[in-house]
């Protein structure tokens, strides 16, 4: 498998995963969503608005970035300028934004060469601070922290007596002969 085939399962991986996150959170009402349960964002839903924003950012990077101007059509979409911005209030708000970025995300990556993944990306943090690394290790990251704070959700929601259900990337492995 290439790195490129890494990163399409990836892409695949956490948009399924976020169906599976939302579906299960549905469940829970308003009040629950949003009650503070001593997460590093608070509630399940400030986790998601977190997820949300923190996507957005790169995706607003990524686009800028000159190899992928006009690949990423982030119209509509909010540009956070920080990670804590609260996307949507309501999780049926949310939802539609969620599903957007996911959407952007796969479609970004199925574009991509091998040779995108060696590139460079020059970026600034909210902060202003300026950046230079390898897309394939930025891509990393950014499902990596998906990852992260899924499994923060996940535990939330079985906190609150639901279960999403199997989390694995092995579910989404295909056997082999």
């Amino acid at each position: 498998m290439s790195g490129l085939d890494h990163f399409r399962l990836m892409a695949s991986y956490n948009a399924w995963m976020n169906t599976k996150v939302y579906d299960t959170a549905e469940r829970l009402t308003a009040d629950e969503l949003s009650r503070d349960r001593g997460a590093f964002f608070g509630s399940i839903l400030g986790t998601l608005n977190h997820l949300a924003a923190a996507d957005l950012i790169w995706l607003g990077r990524l686009a800028e970035h000159a190899p992928f101007v006009g690949r990423i059509d982030l119209t509509g979409l909010p540009q956070p300028g920080s990670i804590r911005l609260t996307i949507a209030d309501d999780l049926s708000k949310l939802r539609p934004v969620r599903e957007r970025i996911d959407r952007l995300i796969v479609s970004f990556i199925d574009g991509l060469t091998e040779a995108d993944l060696v590139g460079v990306l020059e970026y600034r943090r909210t902060d202003g601070t300026p950046h230079r690394k390898l897309l394939a290790s930025v891509l990393l990251h950014v499902f990596n922290h998906q990852t992260h704070h899924r499994g923060q959700v996940t535990t939330l929601l079985t906190q609150a007596g639901i279960d999403v259900g199997v989390t694995d990337l092995l579910a989404l492995l295909p056997d082999v002969d």
